[in-house]
């Protein structure tokens, strides 16, 4: 009888036996499908072979050629616009053609059938591109009759813009527009035809012209701030009882913005606008009404004095206060200042000269200081002839000598309004009044006894008006 030993063992080798045949069949199992593979590759492309993109997977050379001839027949290249649009090139249409000589063939003897496996894990082997022949010029003509290109249809795009509602800026969106780059189309059209590829999308080949700034470009949101800035301003122009107010329903039509969203004043109608502000409230050698010492009302214009507002000056500090958002009660820049506002502005301090009567008054603050008869210019010369106006004292002086041609007078008094003609007093004259300007006037001047040019030097500061009529 056996042992139980002897029975173990006789199991265990009968085991091994099992295991070995077991393996000796998986071996030859893989070696038969091996070489069968590597047969079969030896006249098929290796699975997962593209040509141009097209699957040629485990076909024969022959059946490749076939295949890619029909290929190459009804290929069309789909090109997705905007808007769910869709348009062809057929190949056809341009002499679409594959450019080879038994590329194909060369392409399936490069894969070594006994390689089969490794290609399955490296597809450099697997995958060609074949060039393709096609007519340019029928090309362009295709890709100029698409409707992208129809001049009627096409949107051009638009950078978000600014416009003034309800006192404030807000960003207008911007056009995205349907706009393209031909030369990019025509490219991308070419290196799909080479490639086997069938769809063109616009959006993703960067086709469409974009608009330089959007409403979410940090440059445009501080412009619009910028321009809020602006419009914020209130600039109360104060004149006297009278005030002109400027805030942003103005100021909105006096900037504009470029299409680099880079703001601009229109200084010319800034000017305009000061221009206004100076023809309203500038009173030199404006006409007033005036009421003389005897009580005559009479309407008397020209001359050098009044409200003079200096506009050069006065625009560029309104742009100034415009840019920083200034809100401020101001008087305008003058060249020069009256003593009084309103629109009689000579007020009452003033000297009053009655050429026709030959006589001169001097009133401070409304109270008749002096007076007395005068001697002025020779009315019959316009040389010598003292002109009408409202003028100003422009400063005063002791012991002037007066020159002129052919003569040099010395004068103790002398408060000059117009150039070289002033007031003074006239110690080589005995009389005053009358008619002797008529024929021995003065050389434009005001000739007054001392005692009241005296009393008017001691008086008067300078800016005060004289009213010659």
């Amino acid at each position: 009888m056996e042992t139980a030993v002897e029975k173990s063992t006789i199991r265990s080798i009968k085991k091994r036996k099992k295991i070995v045949l077991g393996i000796i069949i998986s071996i030859c199992t893989l070696l038969i499908i091996y070489f069968g593979m590597a047969i079969y590759f030896m006249n098929h492309f290796y699975f997962g072979s593209t040509i141009n993109s097209i699957s040629v997977s485990g076909k024969s050379v022959e059946v490749v050629n076939e295949q890619m001839a029909s290929e190459i027949q009804k290929y069309q290249l789909n090109i997705k616009e905007r808007g769910g649009i869709n348009e062809q090139i057929r190949g056809e249409e341009i002499g679409l053609k594959y450019d080879m000589n038994g590329e194909f063939k060369e392409f399936k003897d490069k894969q070594n059938p006994y390689k089969w496996i490794s290609a399955v894990f490296n597809t450099k082997d697997s995958k060609m591109i074949v060039g393709v022949k096609y007519d340019k010029d029928l090309l362009k003509e295709q890709v100029d009759k698409l409707s992208c290109f129809d001049s009627s249809k096409v949107i051009e795009p638009k950078n978000a813009s600014y416009k003034y509602i309800d006192n404030s800026y807000v960003i207008v969106d911007e056009v995205i527009g349907n706009k393209g780059n031909k030369d990019i189309l025509y490219k991308n059209a070419v290196d799909a035809m080479t490639k086997g590829e069938t769809t063109i999308d616009l959006e993703s080949i960067n086709y469409y012209v974009k608009p330089t700034y959007t409403s979410k470009s940090p440059k445009v949101v501080a412009t619009r701030d910028k321009l809020n800035k602006y419009v914020s301003s209130k600039i109360t122009y104060i004149f006297g009882e009278d005030k002109e107010i400027l805030d942003g329903s103005t100021i909105n039509k006096w900037v504009t913005v470029d299409e680099d969203s880079e703001v601009t004043f229109n200084e010319k109608q800034v000017e305009s606008y000061m221009e206004v502000l100076a023809s309203e409230y500038n009173t030199v050698a404006k006409t007033r009404s005036f009421v003389t010492s005897s009580g005559k009302v009479i309407n008397i214009g020209g001359g050098s004095y009044g409200w003079a507002i200096n506009k050069v000056k006065e625009v560029q500090n309104l742009i100034s206060m415009i840019m920083e958002g200034e809100s401020i009660e101001k008087e305008p820049a003058y060249y020069q200042t009256a003593l009084s506002r309103g629109k009689d502005d000579i007020g009452n301090t003033y000297v009053e000269i009655d050429l026709s009567g030959q006589h001169m008054w001097f009133y401070k603050n409304g109270v008749l200081i002096t007076q007395g008869d005068v001697v002025t210019g020779n009315d019959g010369s316009d040389k010598t002839r003292t002109p009408m106006g409202i003028y100003k004292i422009d400063y005063k002086e002791r012991n002037a000598t007066l020159k002129g041609e052919n003569y040099a007078a010395p004068v103790n008094y002398w408060l000059p309004f117009n150039g070289g003609i002033g007031i003074h007093d006239a110690s080589w004259r005995d009389k005053f009044g009358g008619e002797l300007y008529k024929t021995g006037g003065s050389h434009g001047c005001i000739n007054s006894p001392y005692d009241v040019a005296k009393t008017i030097f001691n008086n008067i500061e300078a800016g005060t008006p004289v009213v010659c009529y």
